[in-house]
């Protein structure tokens, strides 16, 4: 196997990046799928930055399940890979789907097929108890220990973060 790139020799920019141990690619395969923070949804864990409470991930979401009205408190990236999901009848998401949601939107998605979409948190979810009181917090640092629980977080890019928590 290759470990070293060949530059061009007359490149005169700066020197690339050692490899080193890490790797650039994950098998996603390879990961199992995570119990998330509600009955009938998972993950996949890809890159947490605690600083931010940035984090990137696959979510699966089981055909029927209910979920809480939620509030981003960042912008929140998601592009649909299977299935679908939709906070309006007439403005639904489909394989091949992009969305850019707003941050401080306050929804309910509703998926009654289930969907698996690559997701960018750019910062924490907020989710809602029937009676509007905060029902719980999901940010960069509760996905990690959650995958850490899953044994699904050896893999995980993890920036932003100070010591071990």
């Amino acid at each position: 196997m290759n470990t070293t790139t060949t530059l061009d020799p007359a490149w005169k920019g700066p020197p690339l990046t050692p490899k080193g141990s890490r790797k650039e690619f994950t098998d996603t395969a390879a990961i199992p799928w995570t119990p998330w923070v509600m009955p009938g949804t998972y993950f996949k864990l890809f890159y947490v930055d605690e600083a931010s409470g940035r984090f990137t991930f696959l979510l699966k979401v089981d055909p029927g399940t209910e979920a809480p009205v939620h509030w981003h408190l960042g912008t929140a990236e998601a592009y649909i890979l299977e299935g679908g999901f939709y906070y309006f009848e007439d403005d639904q998401g489909f394989p091949g789907a992009y969305t850019a949601e707003m941050p401080g939107a306050i929804h309910q998605p509703v998926s009654p097929k289930g969907c698996v979409m690559f997701a960018v948190a750019h910062g924490p979810l907020s989710g809602f108890n029937p009676d509007g009181s905060i029902g719980g917090i999901c940010d960069a640092k509760l996905m990690y220990q959650l995958a850490q629980q899953g044994n699904a977080a050896a893999h995980v890019v993890r920036m932003g973060f100070i010591g071990e928590h």
